[in-house]
């Protein structure tokens, strides 16, 4: 088995390679046997203290996460809902699911259908240390779910992730929200109502609108479009 692991790298910087080489290896078709059986061998403190901030957890997980749902979508053929709550794959020691990624490390174990308002009361130990210290909003324009509504898959940078997430943002808002000024009506993607307590209620999301798209949304009546969860699996970003 080739190794994955550079020692000329700091921690940070070793796993988060590790995530991307493993993405890369999803959209280039190329085995990735070895890379996850690397990611699996990793012992749960080497991986708890490997990622040591906020910035190399969301780069980490969002290229592990979106590399995953590729692979249990195309080689393990899981569908809604077992693929994201079936603990189908290993890191750090510890098997996973999708959601374990999304809801209980990225969103720091909040409850699923809570509209992010309610944490997990009893989360998992090895979870909560590996949890964000603050929740992102901008992860929810970066996570690919295979959906024609999800953002295109990208490839996450530790030393750019702030610069990519921003872009991430931008890019997903601009393209994403309809505005009608004769009604006084904005609408956004059904996620922004489904996790609405990450971006701040109703008025965290006209001010998030106001700074992506610089117009003023206080008077603006927010409407929630339809999710359309039809299959667009290998939509990477150009």
């Amino acid at each position: 088995m080739p190794s994955y692991r550079d020692d000329s790298l700091a921690p940070n910087e070793q796993l988060v390679s590790l995530s991307g080489k493993l993405l890369f290896a999803v959209k280039t078709g190329e085995p990735t046997d070895s890379i996850e059986a690397t990611l699996a061998s990793i012992s749960t403190q080497s991986l708890i203290h490997g990622l040591s901030n906020d910035n190399a957890r969301k780069t980490f997980w969002l290229n592990i996460y979106n590399a995953y749902f590729q692979i249990l979508a195309t080689r393990e053929k899981l569908v809604r809902p077992e693929i994201f709550n079936q603990e189908a794959f290993t890191i750090g020691g510890l098997k996973l699911s999708l959601d374990d990624v999304e809801h209980g490390i990225l969103r720091r174990f909040r409850v699923k259908w809570s509209l992010g308002y309610l944490p997990r009361f009893w989360p998992d130990k090895d979870i909560k240390r590996l949890a964000l210290t603050n929740i992102d909003y901008r992860i929810h324009f970066a996570l690919n779910c295979g959906a024609k509504s999800c953002p295109p898959i990208a490839f996450y940078d530790y030393e750019q992730i702030e610069s990519q997430l921003e872009l991430a943002t931008t890019s997903f808002l601009t393209q994403d929200v309809v505005i009608d000024d004769t009604q006084k009506v904005v609408r956004v993607i059904k996620l922004m109502q489904w996790f609405k307590a990450d971006f701040g209620g109703n008025r965290g999301i006209k001010e998030i609108l106001q700074k992506y798209l610089g117009k003023d949304f206080a008077d603006y009546k927010i409407e929630y479009k339809e999710y359309d969860w039809g299959s667009s699996l290998g939509n990477y970003a150009d």
